[in-house]
């Protein structure tokens, strides 16, 4: 199945930024596609939800993929998947991994620089993880596969008392290892972006979060993607709770229709 990785790479080279739809099962996928998105990806805390897990890899890759294969059978954007660590303890496990997502139609990947053990998450070491990134486009390039891999880095979700400095230590590792773009959640000044923007060769990725500058504001910080992360799922089962308060006040099914 074609994967789309070439229309998905240019959708980081257009002036304006990319924004990403993420969803979490072929329902929510297909109403980005209604309402023209140009692309989607999957938010992996909020599948992990909807299948009774919690966030950091708690859920099961088959139970992950299975979900995965649905979307891509289920609409035609290009599609990225939050594969977060890699879901595997060797560099080999992750790209067949990778692989097999490939095979689905998958057009590209997130695989972050963070790893949560016993419930707390912490980075990882700059350069062991740039060896790695480099490792994994080895092997993909070895078996011809080409997916759009953008790193997540959390520099700034882990509120680093030197955040900018180390992202801009990372984007020097990172962007020399064969990846497409580059993922900063969490970055909301615009002098930080526009800092990471003019070091970086890749095009950057953030996320909604509170406090984050309108899309015409990142568009003139130089951000080329910008995803909904976990947010609007959050808000929809909201909703969906003070929808059910209501029914039960008034008693009646009233405000469903």
């Amino acid at each position: 199945m074609k994967n789309k990785f070439e229309a998905f790479l240019s959708l980081h080279q257009q002036a304006e930024p990319l924004i990403i739809g993420n969803a979490w099962n072929v329902q929510s996928a297909k109403v980005f596609e209604q309402k023209n998105f140009k692309a989607i990806a999957t938010s992996s805390l909020s599948v992990a939800e909807t299948l009774g897990y919690e966030d950091g890899q708690d859920m099961n890759f088959e139970d992950y993929l299975f979900v995965v294969k649905r979307i891509a059978a289920s609409v035609s954007l290009p599609f990225s998947v939050d594969l977060e660590g890699g879901y595997g303890d060797t560099t080999e496990q992750i790209v067949g991994n990778i692989i097999q997502l490939y095979h689905l139609g998958v057009s590209g990947i997130n695989i972050e620089d963070s790893v949560v053990v016993n419930g707390q998450r912490s980075i990882e070491n700059a350069e062991i993880f740039a060896e790695k990134l480099r490792r994994i486009c080895a092997l993909l390039n070895a078996e011809n596969i080409k997916i759009f891999i953008n790193v997540r880095s959390d520099s700034f979700l882990l509120g680093l008392p030197n955040a900018l400095e180390d992202a801009l230590s990372r984007i020097n590792l990172y962007q020399n290892t064969g990846v497409h773009g580059l993922f900063f959640p969490c970055i909301t000044q615009i002098p930080d972006m526009q800092q990471v923007t003019q070091s970086s060769k890749l095009p950057i990725n953030v996320m909604c979060v509170p406090g984050l500058p309108n899309f015409e504001q990142l568009q003139q910080a130089g951000i080329k993607r910008i995803s909904i992360g976990p947010f609007l799922n959050k808000s929809v089962y909201q909703k969906m709770g003070a929808t059910i308060d209501q029914m039960v006040e008034e008693g009646s099914f009233d405000n469903l229709f």
